[in-house]
Protein backbone atom coordinates (compact mmCIF):
# COMPACT_ATOMS: atom_id res chain seq x y z
CA UNK A 1 0.00 0.00 0.00
CA UNK A 2 1.67 3.49 -0.48
CA UNK A 3 2.20 5.76 2.11
CA UNK A 4 0.30 8.52 -0.22
CA UNK A 5 -3.00 6.50 -0.14
CA UNK A 6 -4.17 7.83 2.93
CA UNK A 7 -6.27 11.09 2.96
CA UNK A 8 -4.61 14.60 4.27
CA UNK A 9 -4.83 14.39 7.71
CA UNK A 10 -6.20 17.79 9.69
CA UNK A 11 -4.43 17.27 12.74
CA UNK A 12 -0.94 15.75 13.45
CA UNK A 13 -0.90 14.33 16.90
CA UNK A 14 2.59 13.88 18.43
CA UNK A 15 3.11 11.71 21.16
CA UNK A 16 6.58 9.61 22.95
CA UNK A 17 4.98 6.87 23.27
CA UNK A 18 1.50 5.46 21.50
CA UNK A 19 0.10 1.75 22.72
CA UNK A 20 -1.25 0.93 19.67
CA UNK A 21 -1.07 -3.18 20.06
CA UNK A 22 -0.75 -5.46 22.65
CA UNK A 23 2.33 -7.11 20.62
CA UNK A 24 4.00 -3.19 19.86
CA UNK A 25 5.81 -2.39 23.09
CA UNK A 26 5.42 1.52 22.41
CA UNK A 27 4.24 2.60 25.34
CA UNK A 28 5.33 2.07 29.27
CA UNK A 29 2.06 3.58 30.54
CA UNK A 30 -0.60 5.48 30.72
CA UNK A 31 0.38 8.68 28.54
CA UNK A 32 1.20 5.78 25.71
CA UNK A 33 -2.44 4.23 26.61
CA UNK A 34 -3.94 7.33 26.31
CA UNK A 35 -2.20 8.22 23.55
CA UNK A 36 -3.15 5.24 21.57
CA UNK A 37 -7.08 5.23 23.20
CA UNK A 38 -7.28 9.05 21.89
CA UNK A 39 -6.24 7.95 18.01
CA UNK A 40 -9.06 4.63 18.19
CA UNK A 41 -11.68 7.42 19.12
CA UNK A 42 -10.51 9.45 16.71
CA UNK A 43 -10.65 6.60 14.06
CA UNK A 44 -14.40 5.48 15.91
CA UNK A 45 -15.41 9.34 14.56
CA UNK A 46 -13.75 10.01 11.75
CA UNK A 47 -11.41 12.75 12.88
CA UNK A 48 -8.88 13.08 10.04
CA UNK A 49 -5.39 12.58 12.01
CA UNK A 50 -2.19 10.92 11.60
CA UNK A 51 -0.13 10.12 15.09
CA UNK A 52 3.59 10.77 15.01
CA UNK A 53 5.61 8.73 17.83
CA UNK A 54 8.92 6.64 17.89
CA UNK A 55 9.18 3.23 16.65
CA UNK A 56 11.38 1.22 19.96
CA UNK A 57 13.04 -1.43 18.67
CA UNK A 58 13.76 -2.92 22.66
CA UNK A 59 10.38 -1.32 23.92
CA UNK A 60 9.93 -0.19 27.21
CA UNK A 61 11.73 -3.46 28.55
CA UNK A 62 10.72 -6.86 30.03
CA UNK A 63 10.08 -7.02 33.74
CA UNK A 64 10.93 -9.65 36.39
CA UNK A 65 10.62 -9.33 39.74
CA UNK A 66 12.18 -11.85 41.95
CA UNK A 67 11.65 -13.32 45.03
CA UNK A 68 13.11 -10.28 47.31
CA UNK A 69 10.84 -7.52 45.40
CA UNK A 70 14.10 -6.95 43.06
CA UNK A 71 12.94 -5.67 39.19
CA UNK A 72 15.26 -6.84 36.81
CA UNK A 73 14.85 -5.36 33.16
CA UNK A 74 15.48 -7.12 29.93
CA UNK A 75 14.98 -5.46 26.31
CA UNK A 76 11.58 -6.52 24.39
CA UNK A 77 11.83 -8.75 21.66
CA UNK A 78 9.59 -8.00 18.65
CA UNK A 79 9.83 -7.85 14.89
CA UNK A 80 8.43 -4.73 13.34
CA UNK A 81 8.41 -5.72 10.07
CA UNK A 82 5.63 -8.17 11.39
CA UNK A 83 3.34 -5.54 12.05
CA UNK A 84 3.86 -2.52 10.55
CA UNK A 85 4.53 -1.11 7.27
CA UNK A 86 8.17 0.30 6.63
CA UNK A 87 7.33 3.24 3.91
CA UNK A 88 9.61 4.57 1.47
CA UNK A 89 10.02 8.31 2.92
CA UNK A 90 12.95 9.50 4.59
CA UNK A 91 14.34 13.06 6.21
CA UNK A 92 17.05 14.26 7.93
CA UNK A 93 17.71 15.81 11.14
CA UNK A 94 21.26 17.98 12.50
CA UNK A 95 21.75 15.69 15.73
CA UNK A 96 24.72 16.10 17.51
CA UNK A 97 26.33 18.02 14.27
CA UNK A 98 25.66 14.79 12.06
CA UNK A 99 22.82 14.53 9.63
CA UNK A 100 20.85 11.79 11.19
CA UNK A 101 18.84 10.13 8.38
CA UNK A 102 14.98 9.34 10.02
CA UNK A 103 12.57 6.80 8.34
CA UNK A 104 9.02 6.02 9.09
CA UNK A 105 6.94 2.35 9.78
CA UNK A 106 3.33 2.90 9.65
CA UNK A 107 0.23 0.97 12.11
CA UNK A 108 -3.22 1.57 10.91
CA UNK A 109 -6.10 2.19 13.08
CA UNK A 110 -9.31 0.97 11.79
CA UNK A 111 -12.50 3.07 13.02
CA UNK A 112 -15.67 0.91 13.89
CA UNK A 113 -17.66 2.89 10.63
CA UNK A 114 -13.92 2.24 8.75
CA UNK A 115 -12.00 5.58 8.42
CA UNK A 116 -8.48 4.83 9.04
CA UNK A 117 -5.73 6.53 11.18
CA UNK A 118 -2.00 5.88 10.50
CA UNK A 119 0.26 6.81 12.88
CA UNK A 120 4.03 6.96 11.77
CA UNK A 121 6.70 5.71 13.96
CA UNK A 122 10.18 7.21 13.54
CA UNK A 123 13.49 5.16 13.50
CA UNK A 124 16.64 6.24 12.98
CA UNK A 125 18.06 2.51 12.64
CA UNK A 126 19.06 3.24 8.85
CA UNK A 127 21.90 2.29 7.13
CA UNK A 128 24.44 5.25 6.65
CA UNK A 129 23.44 6.50 10.31
CA UNK A 130 26.61 6.69 12.63
CA UNK A 131 26.27 3.67 15.13
CA UNK A 132 25.23 6.09 18.04
CA UNK A 133 22.59 7.24 15.80
CA UNK A 134 20.79 4.37 14.65
CA UNK A 135 20.30 3.67 18.93
CA UNK A 136 19.08 6.51 19.69
CA UNK A 137 15.09 4.92 18.43
CA UNK A 138 16.01 1.54 20.66
CA UNK A 139 14.61 2.05 23.64
CA UNK A 140 11.49 4.45 25.04
CA UNK A 141 13.15 6.85 28.06
CA UNK A 142 16.41 5.09 28.14
CA UNK A 143 19.66 6.63 28.85
CA UNK A 144 20.58 9.88 30.02
CA UNK A 145 19.00 13.56 29.53
CA UNK A 146 21.38 14.08 26.41
CA UNK A 147 20.05 10.90 24.86
CA UNK A 148 16.66 12.33 25.49
CA UNK A 149 16.85 14.91 24.18
CA UNK A 150 18.23 13.50 20.64
CA UNK A 151 15.13 11.84 21.07
CA UNK A 152 12.85 14.45 21.39
CA UNK A 153 14.64 15.73 18.31
CA UNK A 154 13.75 12.92 16.23
CA UNK A 155 10.41 12.98 17.61
CA UNK A 156 9.56 16.65 17.04
CA UNK A 157 12.43 18.12 13.98
CA UNK A 158 11.99 14.46 12.31
CA UNK A 159 8.10 14.18 12.71
CA UNK A 160 7.56 17.77 10.88
CA UNK A 161 10.45 16.67 8.02
CA UNK A 162 8.50 13.51 7.73
CA UNK A 163 5.15 14.70 6.99
CA UNK A 164 6.48 17.27 4.72
CA UNK A 165 7.84 14.25 3.11
CA UNK A 166 4.62 12.60 2.68
CA UNK A 167 3.05 16.12 1.32
CA UNK A 168 1.42 16.42 4.99
CA UNK A 169 3.41 19.30 5.82
CA UNK A 170 0.79 21.95 6.03
CA UNK A 171 -1.37 19.96 8.17
CA UNK A 172 -3.60 22.78 9.72
CA UNK A 173 -3.51 21.50 13.60
CA UNK A 174 -0.14 20.34 15.51
CA UNK A 175 -1.58 18.30 18.71
CA UNK A 176 1.82 17.46 21.49
CA UNK A 177 0.88 15.51 23.63
CA UNK A 178 3.05 16.38 26.96
CA UNK A 179 6.18 17.98 26.26
CA UNK A 180 8.84 15.58 24.33
CA UNK A 181 7.42 16.78 20.74
CA UNK A 182 7.61 20.74 21.33
CA UNK A 183 10.55 21.12 19.06
CA UNK A 184 8.06 20.71 16.46
CA UNK A 185 7.56 24.65 17.05
CA UNK A 186 10.92 25.49 15.83
CA UNK A 187 10.27 23.29 12.55
CA UNK A 188 6.27 25.11 12.03
CA UNK A 189 8.62 28.49 12.35
CA UNK A 190 11.10 27.45 9.89
CA UNK A 191 8.06 26.57 7.55
CA UNK A 192 6.51 29.61 8.05
CA UNK A 193 9.14 31.26 7.32
CA UNK A 194 9.98 30.00 4.20
CA UNK A 195 6.57 30.82 3.34
CA UNK A 196 7.30 34.28 3.74
CA UNK A 197 6.06 35.18 6.95
CA UNK A 198 8.66 36.52 9.25
CA UNK A 199 9.15 37.70 12.76
CA UNK A 200 5.86 37.94 15.19
CA UNK A 201 3.67 37.16 12.16
CA UNK A 202 5.78 33.79 11.69
CA UNK A 203 4.66 33.06 15.76
CA UNK A 204 1.35 34.13 15.72
CA UNK A 205 1.03 31.44 12.64
CA UNK A 206 2.52 28.52 14.18
CA UNK A 207 0.72 29.60 17.43
CA UNK A 208 -2.66 29.66 15.75
CA UNK A 209 -1.67 25.74 14.83
CA UNK A 210 -0.41 24.51 17.62
CA UNK A 211 -2.65 22.43 20.88
CA UNK A 212 -0.58 21.34 23.80
CA UNK A 213 -1.96 18.72 26.58
CA UNK A 214 -0.10 18.90 29.84
CA UNK A 215 -0.41 15.32 31.96
CA UNK A 216 2.40 16.54 34.22
CA UNK A 217 1.18 18.09 37.87
CA UNK A 218 4.83 19.13 39.38
CA UNK A 219 7.15 21.24 38.37
CA UNK A 220 9.81 18.38 38.64
CA UNK A 221 8.12 16.21 36.16
CA UNK A 222 8.47 18.76 33.11
CA UNK A 223 11.68 17.85 30.97
CA UNK A 224 14.63 20.38 31.14
CA UNK A 225 17.38 20.25 29.42
CA UNK A 226 20.68 22.54 30.22
CA UNK A 227 21.87 24.94 27.93
CA UNK A 228 25.07 22.64 27.35
CA UNK A 229 23.37 19.27 26.24
CA UNK A 230 21.28 21.66 24.13
CA UNK A 231 24.28 23.24 22.42
CA UNK A 232 25.80 19.85 21.88
CA UNK A 233 22.73 18.08 20.71
CA UNK A 234 20.70 21.04 18.69
CA UNK A 235 23.64 23.10 18.04
CA UNK A 236 24.23 26.38 18.16
CA UNK A 237 21.72 28.06 15.47
CA UNK A 238 18.71 26.26 17.13
CA UNK A 239 20.26 27.59 20.47
CA UNK A 240 19.95 31.20 19.36
CA UNK A 241 16.65 30.76 18.53
CA UNK A 242 15.29 29.11 21.57
CA UNK A 243 17.29 32.05 22.98
CA UNK A 244 14.50 34.39 21.01
CA UNK A 245 11.64 32.57 22.56
CA UNK A 246 12.68 32.96 26.48
CA UNK A 247 12.84 28.87 26.75
CA UNK A 248 16.54 28.90 28.02
CA UNK A 249 15.64 31.08 30.67
CA UNK A 250 18.18 30.51 33.18
CA UNK A 251 20.18 28.52 30.98
CA UNK A 252 18.15 25.88 30.47
CA UNK A 253 15.01 24.97 28.47
CA UNK A 254 12.35 23.74 29.57
CA UNK A 255 10.09 21.70 26.88
CA UNK A 256 6.83 22.42 28.84
CA UNK A 257 7.37 26.04 28.16
CA UNK A 258 8.02 26.13 24.75
CA UNK A 259 5.22 23.85 23.71
CA UNK A 260 2.59 26.35 25.82
CA UNK A 261 4.55 29.51 24.44
CA UNK A 262 3.62 28.45 20.48
CA UNK A 263 -0.02 26.96 21.08
CA UNK A 264 -2.83 28.69 21.09
CA UNK A 265 -4.98 26.22 22.95
CA UNK A 266 -3.42 24.56 26.46
CA UNK A 267 -5.33 21.98 28.62
CA UNK A 268 -5.16 19.74 31.59
CA UNK A 269 -6.18 16.54 31.92
CA UNK A 270 -8.85 16.81 34.64
CA UNK A 271 -10.42 19.83 36.42
CA UNK A 272 -8.10 19.78 39.10
CA UNK A 273 -5.38 19.18 37.06
CA UNK A 274 -5.93 22.66 35.48
CA UNK A 275 -5.96 24.11 38.55
CA UNK A 276 -2.36 22.91 39.02
CA UNK A 277 -1.03 23.84 35.88
CA UNK A 278 -2.13 27.57 36.49
CA UNK A 279 -0.67 27.79 39.51
CA UNK A 280 2.81 26.50 37.26
CA UNK A 281 1.73 29.09 34.68
CA UNK A 282 0.09 31.64 36.02
CA UNK A 283 0.28 33.95 32.79
CA UNK A 284 -0.95 30.99 30.91
CA UNK A 285 -4.62 30.05 30.06
CA UNK A 286 -5.24 26.79 30.93
CA UNK A 287 -8.55 25.02 29.57
CA UNK A 288 -9.18 20.96 30.37
CA UNK A 289 -10.16 17.94 28.94
CA UNK A 290 -10.60 15.26 30.64
CA UNK A 291 -9.21 12.32 29.65
CA UNK A 292 -11.18 9.11 28.80
CA UNK A 293 -10.31 5.28 27.79
CA UNK A 294 -11.59 3.84 24.72
CA UNK A 295 -14.93 1.87 25.31
CA UNK A 296 -15.11 -0.84 23.32
CA UNK A 297 -11.15 -1.34 23.98
CA UNK A 298 -11.22 -1.68 27.22
CA UNK A 299 -14.64 -3.20 28.04
CA UNK A 300 -14.23 -7.03 28.53
CA UNK A 301 -15.97 -9.76 26.18
CA UNK A 302 -18.36 -10.95 28.83
CA UNK A 303 -19.37 -6.96 29.88
CA UNK A 304 -19.16 -6.32 26.03
CA UNK A 305 -21.71 -8.94 25.66
CA UNK A 306 -23.78 -8.03 27.88
CA UNK A 307 -23.70 -4.44 26.44
CA UNK A 308 -24.56 -5.78 23.37
CA UNK A 309 -27.66 -7.28 24.46
CA UNK A 310 -29.57 -4.54 26.54
CA UNK A 311 -27.38 -1.12 24.64
CA UNK A 312 -27.48 -1.21 21.16
CA UNK A 313 -25.06 0.88 19.60
CA UNK A 314 -22.66 1.94 22.74
CA UNK A 315 -19.88 0.87 20.43
CA UNK A 316 -20.41 4.22 18.37
CA UNK A 317 -22.42 5.91 20.70
CA UNK A 318 -20.96 5.61 24.45
CA UNK A 319 -23.11 7.72 26.19
CA UNK A 320 -25.88 4.81 25.23
CA UNK A 321 -23.80 3.40 28.52
CA UNK A 322 -26.01 5.64 30.22
CA UNK A 323 -28.96 3.25 30.19
CA UNK A 324 -26.83 0.32 31.99
CA UNK A 325 -29.72 0.49 34.97
CA UNK A 326 -32.03 -1.44 32.49
CA UNK A 327 -29.83 -4.27 32.88
CA UNK A 328 -30.62 -7.44 35.26
CA UNK A 329 -28.46 -7.65 37.86
CA UNK A 330 -28.63 -11.51 37.44
CA UNK A 331 -27.04 -11.01 34.27
CA UNK A 332 -24.37 -8.81 35.18
CA UNK A 333 -23.23 -11.16 37.85
CA UNK A 334 -23.06 -14.00 35.43
CA UNK A 335 -20.77 -11.58 33.39
CA UNK A 336 -18.67 -10.16 36.23
CA UNK A 337 -18.34 -13.85 37.32
CA UNK A 338 -17.04 -15.05 34.17
CA UNK A 339 -14.66 -11.98 34.37
CA UNK A 340 -13.43 -12.78 37.59
CA UNK A 341 -12.39 -16.69 36.91
CA UNK A 342 -10.40 -15.10 33.82
CA UNK A 343 -8.34 -13.34 36.20
CA UNK A 344 -7.84 -15.97 38.50
CA UNK A 345 -6.53 -17.81 35.15
CA UNK A 346 -4.59 -15.36 34.01
CA UNK A 347 -2.81 -15.19 37.57
CA UNK A 348 -2.46 -19.04 38.17
CA UNK A 349 -0.85 -18.69 34.52
CA UNK A 350 1.84 -16.06 35.46
CA UNK A 351 2.62 -17.01 39.16
CA UNK A 352 1.32 -20.18 40.21
CA UNK A 353 -1.10 -19.07 42.84
CA UNK A 354 -4.25 -20.17 42.19
CA UNK A 355 -7.33 -16.95 43.83
CA UNK A 356 -10.17 -18.13 45.07
CA UNK A 357 -12.86 -16.83 43.17
CA UNK A 358 -15.25 -16.32 45.60
CA UNK A 359 -12.98 -13.65 47.95
CA UNK A 360 -13.18 -10.07 47.71
CA UNK A 361 -9.89 -9.10 45.20
CA UNK A 362 -9.20 -5.84 45.87
CA UNK A 363 -6.09 -4.80 42.65
CA UNK A 364 -3.55 -2.54 42.87
CA UNK A 365 -1.88 -1.85 39.52
CA UNK A 366 0.02 1.21 38.25
CA UNK A 367 3.39 2.50 37.18
CA UNK A 368 5.14 2.15 40.14
CA UNK A 369 6.23 5.48 40.73
CA UNK A 370 6.92 6.24 44.75
CA UNK A 371 4.15 9.32 44.07
CA UNK A 372 1.84 6.56 43.46
CA UNK A 373 2.11 4.62 47.03
CA UNK A 374 1.08 1.27 45.63
CA UNK A 375 1.70 0.09 48.93
CA UNK A 376 0.03 2.17 51.42
CA UNK A 377 -2.79 -0.32 51.71
CA UNK A 378 -0.28 -2.59 53.34
CA UNK A 379 0.99 -0.46 55.84
CA UNK A 380 -1.59 -1.84 58.15
CA UNK A 381 -1.45 -5.41 58.13
CA UNK A 382 -2.80 -6.53 61.34
CA UNK A 383 -5.78 -4.56 60.34
CA UNK A 384 -5.93 -6.06 57.03
CA UNK A 385 -5.73 -9.72 58.92
CA UNK A 386 -8.49 -8.63 61.52
CA UNK A 387 -11.05 -7.89 58.24
CA UNK A 388 -10.56 -11.19 56.47
CA UNK A 389 -11.25 -12.96 60.07
CA UNK A 390 -13.68 -10.97 60.96
CA UNK A 391 -15.59 -9.78 57.90
CA UNK A 392 -14.46 -12.16 54.99
CA UNK A 393 -11.69 -13.19 52.79
CA UNK A 394 -9.35 -10.61 50.95
CA UNK A 395 -7.28 -10.88 48.25
CA UNK A 396 -5.19 -8.53 46.90
CA UNK A 397 -2.99 -8.09 43.92
CA UNK A 398 -0.60 -6.04 42.54
CA UNK A 399 1.26 -4.56 39.33
CA UNK A 400 3.59 -2.21 37.59
CA UNK A 401 7.11 -1.47 36.28
CA UNK A 402 9.45 0.89 38.12
CA UNK A 403 11.38 2.85 35.54
CA UNK A 404 14.79 1.23 35.59
CA UNK A 405 16.29 4.55 37.14
CA UNK A 406 13.61 5.14 40.18
CA UNK A 407 15.11 3.88 43.15
CA UNK A 408 12.22 5.01 45.04
CA UNK A 409 9.83 3.25 42.95
CA UNK A 410 12.03 -0.13 42.99
CA UNK A 411 11.85 0.20 46.72
CA UNK A 412 8.13 0.46 46.70
CA UNK A 413 8.35 -2.96 45.22
CA UNK A 414 10.08 -4.61 47.99
CA UNK A 415 8.11 -3.56 50.63
CA UNK A 416 5.24 -5.01 48.36
CA UNK A 417 6.74 -8.70 48.59
CA UNK A 418 8.21 -8.17 51.89
CA UNK A 419 4.87 -7.28 53.25
CA UNK A 420 2.88 -9.96 51.01
CA UNK A 421 5.18 -12.82 52.57
CA UNK A 422 4.18 -11.00 56.20
CA UNK A 423 0.63 -11.46 55.48
CA UNK A 424 0.93 -14.75 53.86
CA UNK A 425 -1.70 -17.18 55.42
CA UNK A 426 -4.07 -14.48 56.41
CA UNK A 427 -4.07 -12.20 53.29
CA UNK A 428 -3.66 -14.00 49.69
CA UNK A 429 -1.47 -11.08 48.40
CA UNK A 430 -0.27 -11.95 44.67
CA UNK A 431 2.16 -9.71 42.92
CA UNK A 432 1.97 -9.95 38.95
CA UNK A 433 4.79 -9.23 36.58
CA UNK A 434 5.73 -7.24 33.66
CA UNK A 435 2.50 -4.96 33.78
CA UNK A 436 0.89 -4.22 29.99
CA UNK A 437 -2.32 -3.34 28.47
CA UNK A 438 -3.46 -7.30 28.12
CA UNK A 439 -2.73 -8.02 32.09
CA UNK A 440 -4.45 -4.64 32.59
CA UNK A 441 -7.62 -5.58 30.54
CA UNK A 442 -7.96 -8.56 32.67
CA UNK A 443 -7.20 -6.86 36.00
CA UNK A 444 -9.74 -4.12 35.63
CA UNK A 445 -12.22 -6.44 34.09
CA UNK A 446 -11.93 -9.13 37.10
CA UNK A 447 -11.35 -7.10 40.51
CA UNK A 448 -13.84 -6.61 42.54
CA UNK A 449 -12.70 -3.26 43.86
CA UNK A 450 -10.01 -1.03 42.19
CA UNK A 451 -7.11 0.54 44.59
CA UNK A 452 -5.76 4.11 44.23
CA UNK A 453 -3.38 5.94 46.44
CA UNK A 454 -1.65 8.71 44.77
CA UNK A 455 -0.28 11.74 46.59
CA UNK A 456 -2.50 14.50 45.76
CA UNK A 457 -2.54 16.53 44.08
CA UNK A 458 0.01 14.54 41.74
CA UNK A 459 -2.29 12.56 39.58
CA UNK A 460 -3.05 14.10 36.47
CA UNK A 461 -5.74 12.29 35.67
CA UNK A 462 -5.56 8.37 35.94
CA UNK A 463 -7.41 6.32 33.90
CA UNK A 464 -7.19 2.33 35.24
CA UNK A 465 -10.52 3.25 37.48
CA UNK A 466 -12.13 4.14 34.25
CA UNK A 467 -11.28 1.26 32.72
CA UNK A 468 -12.48 -0.57 35.96
CA UNK A 469 -15.85 0.97 35.73
CA UNK A 470 -16.47 0.08 31.96
CA UNK A 471 -16.49 -3.20 33.65
CA UNK A 472 -18.24 -2.72 36.69
CA UNK A 473 -15.43 -2.19 38.77
CA UNK A 474 -15.88 0.41 41.49
CA UNK A 475 -13.14 2.14 42.79
CA UNK A 476 -11.86 3.43 46.12
CA UNK A 477 -9.55 6.33 45.38
CA UNK A 478 -7.72 9.14 47.03
CA UNK A 479 -9.68 12.40 45.70
CA UNK A 480 -7.48 14.01 43.01
CA UNK A 481 -7.37 13.39 39.23
CA UNK A 482 -10.54 12.48 37.60
CA UNK A 483 -12.10 10.87 40.66
CA UNK A 484 -12.81 13.93 42.03
CA UNK A 485 -15.02 14.45 39.27
CA UNK A 486 -16.14 10.78 38.95
CA UNK A 487 -16.65 9.88 42.24
CA UNK A 488 -20.05 9.71 43.70
CA UNK A 489 -19.83 8.33 47.26
CA UNK A 490 -21.33 5.04 47.48
CA UNK A 491 -22.83 5.27 44.38
CA UNK A 492 -19.34 4.86 41.95
CA UNK A 493 -17.07 4.02 44.49
CA UNK A 494 -15.70 5.24 47.40
CA UNK A 495 -13.53 8.16 48.32
CA UNK A 496 -10.01 8.22 50.77
CA UNK A 497 -9.81 11.26 52.85
CA UNK A 498 -7.60 12.02 55.60
CA UNK A 499 -8.93 15.26 56.55
CA UNK A 500 -11.14 13.96 59.46
CA UNK A 501 -9.01 12.17 61.10
CA UNK A 502 -4.97 12.43 61.34
CA UNK A 503 -3.05 14.42 58.85
CA UNK A 504 -1.08 13.03 55.51
CA UNK A 505 -0.62 9.48 54.71
CA UNK A 506 -1.93 8.35 58.68
CA UNK A 507 -4.72 9.71 58.26
CA UNK A 508 -5.73 8.55 54.62
CA UNK A 509 -4.25 4.99 55.73
CA UNK A 510 -7.29 5.07 58.59
CA UNK A 511 -9.90 6.41 56.01
CA UNK A 512 -8.80 3.75 53.73
CA UNK A 513 -8.86 0.85 56.01
CA UNK A 514 -12.12 1.94 57.80
CA UNK A 515 -13.67 1.76 54.21
CA UNK A 516 -12.86 -1.51 53.65
CA UNK A 517 -13.81 -2.62 57.07
CA UNK A 518 -17.11 -1.07 57.89
CA UNK A 519 -18.56 -0.55 54.15
CA UNK A 520 -17.09 -1.62 51.26
CA UNK A 521 -16.15 -5.65 52.22
CA UNK A 522 -19.55 -5.68 54.73
CA UNK A 523 -21.30 -4.97 51.74
CA UNK A 524 -19.72 -7.24 48.96
CA UNK A 525 -20.28 -10.60 51.88
CA UNK A 526 -23.68 -9.17 53.36
CA UNK A 527 -25.52 -6.88 50.16
CA UNK A 528 -23.87 -9.16 47.14
CA UNK A 529 -26.56 -7.45 45.03
CA UNK A 530 -26.44 -4.07 46.73
CA UNK A 531 -22.97 -4.23 45.25
CA UNK A 532 -23.51 -5.74 42.21
CA UNK A 533 -25.83 -1.78 41.65
CA UNK A 534 -22.70 -0.23 42.55
CA UNK A 535 -21.15 -1.59 39.61
CA UNK A 536 -23.98 -1.06 37.58
CA UNK A 537 -23.97 2.52 37.81
CA UNK A 538 -20.22 2.81 37.43
CA UNK A 539 -20.65 1.76 34.25
CA UNK A 540 -24.04 3.90 33.91
CA UNK A 541 -22.43 7.45 35.10
CA UNK A 542 -18.66 6.80 34.81
CA UNK A 543 -18.65 4.59 31.89
CA UNK A 544 -20.72 6.67 29.91
CA UNK A 545 -18.84 9.80 30.14
CA UNK A 546 -15.29 9.07 30.82
CA UNK A 547 -14.62 7.69 27.62
CA UNK A 548 -12.25 8.96 24.59
CA UNK A 549 -15.36 9.31 22.63
CA UNK A 550 -16.74 12.04 24.63
CA UNK A 551 -13.29 13.40 25.03
CA UNK A 552 -12.21 13.78 21.40
CA UNK A 553 -15.24 15.08 20.68
CA UNK A 554 -14.07 18.02 23.36
CA UNK A 555 -10.82 18.02 21.70
CA UNK A 556 -12.59 18.82 18.31
CA UNK A 557 -14.80 21.44 19.49
CA UNK A 558 -12.51 23.22 21.50
CA UNK A 559 -9.04 22.86 20.11
CA UNK A 560 -9.38 21.47 16.55
CA UNK A 561 -12.30 23.45 14.89
CA UNK A 562 -10.73 27.07 16.71
CA UNK A 563 -11.67 29.63 13.81
CA UNK A 564 -7.83 30.19 14.01
CA UNK A 565 -6.76 26.65 13.21
CA UNK A 566 -8.31 26.71 10.17
CA UNK A 567 -7.19 30.03 9.16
Amino acid sequence: MSEHSDPAPAVAYFSMEVALDERIPTYSGGLGVLAGDHLRAAADLGVRVVGVTLLYRDGYFRQEVDSQGQQHESPVTWAPGDLLDRLDVAATVTIGGREVTVTAWRFVIEGSRGHRVPVLLLDTDVDGNAQEDRRITDQLYGGDSRHRLRQEAVLGLGGMQVLGALGWGAVPTLHMNEGHSALLTLAALHQTGAQGRRGGGAADAVRARCVFTTHTPVPAGHDRFPRATVREVLGQALESELDTTGCLADDELNMTRLGITFSAFVNAVSARHAEVTREMFPDVPVHYVTNGVHAATWTAPPMADLFDRHLEGWREANVKLRSATVIPLDELAVARRVSKDRLVETVEERTGVRLDPAAFTITVARRAAAYKRLDLLLRDPERLRVIAKRVGPLQILYSGKAHPRDDDGKATLVRILEQAKALAGAVETVFVEDYSMALAKVLCAGSDLWLNTPEPPMEASGTSGMKAALNGVPSLSVLDGWWIEGHVEGVTGWSIDGRHGDSGEDGELDDLIDKLDNEIVPLYYERPRTFLEIGRLCVALNGSYFNTERMVREYRSLAYDRPAATT
